[in-house]
């Protein structure tokens, strides 16, 4: 054999000589198949003496742990109430052999006792299907670092493991830990019921305190990571110092606990989540009480959630509220009367000698002290309880399946641990009213509850506030929290308070919990998926100061029944009917000179379009539409360009024949020849025909929505204002034939009275020049309605502007004064103006 194997083995004969047990003691029963059981009845921690001298641990040097020794108590009830009351495995008696494992001190030595044989011999084989250890299941241990290393051993074997109150999700991992199995949920449950009972109150600032050991650490990233996305901050974490066994500060100690009590103090949180064993904490608090710390709800994890030794201090109610996540009370019927009952050994085992007692496995203060607390703990409830009771019961069932067990009998053979951890992962049944089964992760689905610790006399210490189921995931049935603060109202623990509705928030500092409060401008809303950013409205759509949402906005456009449009549309009613009988009275007057004069045939070219002009003022008025829009940017300025063509061409004639004719005759005579009127209008349309496709081209006719500037409530419904420099290009060339036409009028303003249109040319074409150019103006600095309104307005004066102006007074002569509608008195008026020139 190799020298690395010896020493091997040299080391197994060493422990295995360190876990000889006491075959005939108050933690053992004898029966047909043992359970093994691994408890915590004396307690410390990890950093003490012995282990730094490496020195084996004497248990009953350390402070006894109640709960550990309940819980014991828990396991020895269950198997005892299966032996003589439960139809379960008749004719078969269950044993147990259990050991104190003083918290993570002696657990190595328990499991090579539970793996050995009756001879305390565990052999080397290369196939251990067919071995058959000591028990045939253990429960336990407490925690999840014990709980770790039982497993490793035990998961080579597949000894079936069930503990009771070790929550690390680690221990989860069926790859690593194949044997093991849970009666109390997970760390990720345990937090997450932390998390909902945060958000519940709207705590966002928090302190997080946590033991130097794995279980400290582990714990607190777990809650980070739930807490990411929840809107949960951390103001700070501390690592609370190991203590020595027997709880004596050391100078070190002392120093940190000040100082993590100091910031306790100084901190705005008010939240204080601890996640500790229960034997690290007895110094922090002391120096919490010593500091006068109030005001802080504290938070427990399942490790010290119901621990009666630091409920014992009961100076800790002022220091706050206490709320812990623990296990669901169940209450086993005749517990409490065995809990506090003699212990009773069993029975020797039969050709076995009676061996010396070890620490490991006898207590002779464990009874007293739990009748101490006999009290407390039946008013507590046994929540922790119920997973050992209901974990020896489930190791029953698959007995009962595994050796074929009826009503009357069971067939006893030989159970190897693999073939028993395949029954328990099957077990389906009622114990105490709840369902008992594994799911894949070997967890038994049982809900947790949010206690609150209580001091008042004949009450439950720890009053149950919630539930928590994980198949719903949420908080059930929140009673109200008698807070310890004035006026009972709930303690507020944010870095900032929250945002009135409409408000972003505006981060300060590193955390995002810590922000400034900033209203949303008219115009934009918050929207609740994301608190930091106001949304703008849509276009159509408007808001007030600090919204939380938009409204609809009024569509505002030029109506039938307001009054401005009733107006205008009486003014282009009578502007229509004044000029189509001015068309017939120039059409029954054709040939008169009055009519002549003022241009003849080229009048009928003038009157066609005002009509036309005046028959589509209704496109201005209601909903605006692709047609209307087209019909406002293309008919109305295509008329007053005719219009004004002709106007232009006819002041330009008449300077042409009484001053330019007998200077410029053959111009004269080309002009005439070739029509000269009629190719200057037919140019000048032709070249606003172009302006407009080309203005229609480059925007579009759809209606658009405008925001009112005056009104954010109303929304207006116009035709495309994008088309401003095509307009100005537009209006432009009708501004340059207004103009131009103005000064030929003006050349011509001493030309005889019958053909002196001067000064009504320049009446008309000023008012034009006026009327447009404020318009645009107007148009360039202010979009609503009004533009709307103005517009229209502007076109039926500019249309009566030209109707009455131009045309009126001609009418007028020719209706009134026919005797000067005459060749004859024509011919008088030109030879005095030709008579006065000369």
């Amino acid at each position: 054999m190799r020298p690395q194997a010896w020493a091997v083995c040299s080391l197994f004969l060493l422990l295995l000589a360190l876990t000889e047990p006491t075959k005939n003691s108050d933690f053992h029963l004898a029966g047909d198949y043992l359970l093994g059981g691994l408890f915590t009845l004396h307690g410390n921690v990890k950093g003490i003496i012995h282990l730094n001298y490496l020195q084996v641990p004497m248990c009953k040097e350390y402070e006894i742990r109640v709960v550990g020794y309940n819980l014991m108590q828990a396991m020895r009830f269950a198997v005892e109430e299966i032996n003589n009351h439960s139809s379960l495995l008749p004719g078969v008696l269950l044993g147990y052999e259990m050991v104190d494992i003083c918290y993570v001190s002696n657990s190595i030595q328990p499991v090579l006792y539970f793996l050995a044989h009756e001879d305390s011999f565990l052999p080397i084989q290369d196939n251990y299907r067919d071995y058959m250890p000591r028990v045939v299941a253990v429960i336990g241990p407490d925690n999840s670092e014990s709980a770790s290393t039982v497993a490793h051993l035990l998961s080579l074997l597949l000894l079936p493991q069930i503990t009771y109150s070790a929550t690390s999700d680690e221990l989860r991992d069926k790859r690593s830990f194949p044997s093991l199995l849970h009666t109390v949920l997970g760390a990720e449950h345990q937090i997450r019921v932390m998390v909902l009972l945060m958000l519940q109150y709207r705590w966002n600032w928090i302190i997080v305190l946590v033991s130097g050991d794995e279980y400290g650490r582990k714990n607190s990233h777990l809650l980070r990571e739930q807490m990411a996305g929840q809107g949960i901050c951390i103001a700070f974490q501390e690592t609370l110092p190991t203590p020595q066994p027997n709880l004596a500060m050391t100078v070190y100690e002392r120093e940190r606990l000040v100082t993590i009590v100091d910031k306790l103090l100084q901190s705005s949180a008010r939240i204080v989540v601890l996640f500790s064993p229960d034997l690290a904490l007895n110094n922090f608090f002391l120096e919490v009480l010593r500091k006068n710390l109030t005001g802080i709800v504290w938070i427990a994890s399942e490790s010290w959630s119901i621990d009666l030794v630091l409920h014992n201090i009961t100076e800790l109610r002022h220091t706050g509220t206490f709320l812990g996540i623990t296990s669901k009370n169940v209450p086993i019927p005749r517990f409490r009367e065995f809990r506090v009952r003699n212990n009773q050994a069993g029975p020797p085992t039969p050709n076995k000698t009676s061996t010396p007692e070890t620490c490991n496995q006898e207590c002779d203060t464990c009874l007293n002290t739990t009748k101490s607390f006999d009290t407390i703990l039946t008013l507590s409830g046994e929540r922790v309880v119920y997973n050992v009771y209901s974990a020896v019961y489930a190791v029953a069932h698959a007995l009962h399946s595994l050796l074929g067990c009826n009503e009357t009998t069971c067939f006893k053979e030989v159970v190897y641990p693999w073939k028993l951890l395949q029954e328990i992962r099957k077990v389906n049944f009622s114990l105490l009213g709840h369902q008992i089964f594994f799911d894949k992760q070997g967890d038994l689905a049982v809900g947790l509850e949010i206690i609150q610790w209580r001091w008042d006399l004949n009450q439950n210490p720890f009053q149950s506030i919630a539930f928590y189921h994980p198949a719903q995931g949420q908080l059930l049935h929140v009673s109200p929290i008698s807070w310890n603060t004035p006026n009972n109202t709930i303690p507020l623990s944010m870095c900032s308070r929250s945002c009135q509705a409409g408000q972003r928030k505006k981060p300060v500092g590193l955390h995002p919990c810590c922000f400034e409060c900033i209203d949303c401008l008219p115009g934009s809303f918050l929207n609740q998926s994301d608190e930091f950013d106001c949304q703008p409205c849509p276009n159509y759509e408007w808001s007030h100061r600090r919204s939380t949402f938009c409204y609809k906005r009024h569509m505002a456009f030029l109506e039938w029944h307001e009054a401005p449009t009733i107006f205008v549309t009486v003014l282009a009613a009578l502007g229509f009917l004044s000029t189509l009988a001015i068309l017939v009275i120039f059409w029954r007057y054709f040939q008169t000179p009055m009519v002549r004069s003022a241009g003849g045939p080229m009048c009928f070219l003038m009157l066609t379009p005002l009509l036309v002009a005046y028959l589509a003022v209704p496109v201005y008025v209601g909903q605006p539409t692709v047609i209307t829009c087209l019909c406002r940017q293309s008919l109305f300025t295509l008329c007053f360009t005719i219009c004004i063509s002709c106007i232009t061409v006819r002041s330009f004639q008449i300077v042409c024949v009484f001053k330019m004719a007998l200077r410029l005759p053959r111009a004269y005579n080309y002009w005439v020849r070739y029509h000269g009127p009629y190719v200057f209008v037919a140019f000048f349309t032709v070249l606003k025909v172009v302006i407009v496709v080309g203005s229609v081209l480059a925007t579009t006719t759809v209606p658009t929505m405008l925001s009112d500037p005056d009104d954010p409530k109303i929304m207006i419904l116009s035709c495309n204002p994008n088309y401003h420099k095509v307009l100005l290009l537009s209006t432009s060339l009708d501004l340059f034939l207004s103009v131009v036409g103005f000064s030929f009028a003006y050349m011509g303003k001493e030309l005889p009275t019958n053909y002196s249109e001067a000064k009504f040319i320049t009446l008309s074409m000023t008012f034009y020049f006026i009327s447009s150019v404020s318009l645009c103006t107007f148009m360039s600095v202010y979009q609503g309605v009004l533009v709307t309104i103005l517009d229209l307005l502007v076109t039926v004066f500019n249309l009566l502007g030209i109707s009455l102006g131009y045309f009126g007074p001609k009418c007028y002569m020719i209706l009134f004064y026919p005797e000067r509608n005459t060749p004859a008195y024509f011919n008088s008026m030109i030879q005095g103006y030709t008579m006065r020139k000369d």
